[in-house]
């Protein structure tokens, strides 16, 4: 109860400025009295002393609520603040005038001077009054926070530096030329070529960056600030409706943010369906599940083999009003699946559920066929007997000219998707590359070796990937199947691709160890460049970060005779090789 009595609020805020300003103001009307007369007031000019005040104090409470500022609090009084408290001053004692004037006699004996003085001296305390706390807590944050930069100004800049606690905002600056030389608040916007001469300057302890920027953007602010050894960089962001700091991360970095995203397609897409999702606890399957949450299906089935995987996507999703379903099940058994397509009757079925790791798949090649092929191909089967609308299969870049067991086994399912008689399903695949942040990642390898200060492991100076944030990816596996009309296989704009060793240089000078990077050689199954496309042939959609490959027939009959020699034969990378001939196995060195 005592707690809640001190603290701040709109009310006690304003009350506690009223009292102030009406001492300060009887100070300041008095003083106004006494150095007018030289300290020797005669009585018969004090006579209408307390009327004058009354009419003054309450002229001046009424202009300042108009100007609201009662309603700024102590330690944001600024120069913007000081122009509405002159205006205040010019209103009230400008009416008080107007008043006096009007009203003949009756505040004679009056000297007219005293409101000339009292204006200058009203100006003086009520401003420095306001504004002794500002500069307080400014010498305090040179002394005790952060001597920060902020680079780009956003809808939330301002936010951000009316609610900052921890930083004494240095400067801030702007790459866009209609923004600089403008002021934010009493900050006025830099050029952000100028940066390297501050830091040169000045000892900056952190960086904040408010706005989105580039890849090509966020490279050059990491690689000049490591040139001063400057660490603590964080994104404003918003969540919730809640603006708050993170990190600088990697993700960060490698993040395409595409401009044709088209939620209204996805959204037409899968409102009200009954969606499920194969492989739903993984790293793609859960953001899959979410965005479908977010895009308003009737129902969601998430089914996976991982107890704890789905465990934790559904307490997740626990909070939320569309009715989810938790099949625990592996897709490797068709009766038990069949159940489930019976039970949940799914319009559109995503498939994500796959072993992607691909030094475990060559340690496990029975296990990843049965899982990955034969478990996809209950899938496709099940969803064509169920007349499911649409399927969609999760593929991989891995399955261009694929040199690894996990690659070639996501290539099987695309052929498997392209060429079954699917009825009234429609089926299509999605290929695209490695996802940040997924199981598989290197990032998180990466991470983990930082925190225990180990040194990075590559196993190429030259080994390249393709990035994508997970909810970027997602996103446009949804709205390429949107636009499917069956068996075509999509191929996602992954950008340019990123050499390992810089990302994971990018990683180091993020975190400020004293780590380096060691080179481990080629794995099993692992090649230096991924690719998405097989030729330059392949066509746009009406979007450009999706792309469509042109089909590869594979008579299904035959496929179906290789795939069950597949199942029996002895040596698998054979009939691997045989049903993908571009299949040249990378066993390693």
């Amino acid at each position: 109860m005592i707690k809640n009595l001190y603290k701040p609020d709109p009310f006690k805020r304003s009350m506690f400025y009223i009292i102030f300003d009406i001492i300060l103001s009887l100070f300041s009307l008095y003083s106004a009295y006494g150095l007018r007369f030289n300290f020797e007031i005669s009585s018969q000019y004090l006579e209408q002393f307390w009327i004058i005040f009354f009419i003054i104090v309450i002229l001046k409470i009424s202009a300042f609520s108009f100007y609201h500022l009662y309603q700024v609090a102590w330690r944001f009084f600024s120069l913007h603040e000081a122009k509405k408290m002159l205006y205040s001053h010019i209103f009230a004692y400008g009416l008080f005038s107007m008043i006096f004037l009007l009203s003949g006699d009756f505040f004679n004996p009056f000297p007219r001077s005293v409101i000339i003085i009292d204006f200058i001296l009203s100006m003086l305390t009520l401003g420095i009054f306001r504004i002794s706390k500002r500069l307080y807590i400014e010498n305090m944050k040179k002394i005790q926070f952060k001597k920060s930069i902020l680079i780009g100004v956003s809808g939330f800049t301002q936010t951000f530096l009316k609610n900052n606690e921890e930083h004494y905002i240095y400067a801030i600056f702007d790459d866009d030329e209609r923004m600089v030389g403008s002021y934010i608040i009493e900050y006025k916007i830099k050029d952000i070529k100028y940066l390297e001469s501050i830091l040169k300057q000045e000892e900056i302890d952190s960086i904040v960056i408010t706005k989105s920027y580039e890849h090509e953007m966020f490279n050059y602010l990491l690689d000049t600030l490591s040139k001063y050894n400057i660490n603590d960089i964080q994104i404003l962001q918003l969540n919730n409706k809640v603006v708050s700091l993170k990190p600088l991360g990697v993700e960060d970095l490698l993040a395409r943010n595409p401009k044709d995203l088209d939620s209204k397609k996805i959204e037409d897409f899968i409102y009200g369906k009954r969606v499920l999702i194969t492989g739903a606890g993984g790293s793609i399957g859960s953001e899959l599940v979410r965005q479908v949450v977010k895009f308003k299906a009737s129902e969601v089935i998430l089914l996976d083999h991982s107890e704890y995987n789905l465990y934790k996507i559904s307490e997740e999703l626990s909070i939320n009003d569309t009715p989810t379903y938790s099949v625990m099940q592996n897709i490797r058994f068709k009766d038990d699946l069949e159940r489930t397509f019976k039970k949940y009757k799914p319009q559109i079925v995503i498939h994500a559920a796959a072993y992607k790791h691909v030094p475990l798949v060559e340690d496990n090649i029975e296990e990843a066929i049965n899982n990955n092929i034969f478990g996809t191909k209950n899938v496709i089967d099940l969803s064509v007997d169920n007349g499911v609308e649409k399927l969609v299969l999760i593929s991989t870049d891995k399955a261009v000219r694929p040199t690894n067991v996990m690659g070639t086994t996501k290539r099987i399912c695309e052929l498997y998707a392209q060429n079954v008689p699917s009825k009234t399903t429609q089926i299509v695949a999605v290929r695209f590359g490695n996802v940040l942040g997924s199981s598989g990642s290197v990032i998180p390898k990466f991470q983990e070796q930082l925190d225990k200060n180990q040194n990075l492991t590559v196993t190429h100076p030259d080994i390249t990937r393709y990035f994508m944030l997970i909810s970027e990816a997602c996103a446009l596996v949804l709205q390429a199947a949107s636009i499917g009309k069956g068996s075509e296989l999509f191929v996602l704009d992954m950008g340019e691709p990123v050499k390992i060793a810089n990302l994971a240089k990018k990683m180091i000078e993020l975190s400020g160890k004293n780590v380096e990077i060691e080179f481990t050689g080629l794995r099993a199954g692992e090649k230096l460049y991924e690719e998405l496309l097989i030729s330059q042939s392949d066509k746009k959609t009406e979007y450009d970060s999706i792309m469509v490959v042109k089909a590869t027939k594979y008579e299904y009959e035959l496929l179906l005779k290789d795939l069950e020699h597949l199942k029996v034969a002895e040596d698998k990378l054979l009939v691997l090789k045989k049903i993908v001939p571009e299949f040249i196995h990378n066993s390693g060195n």
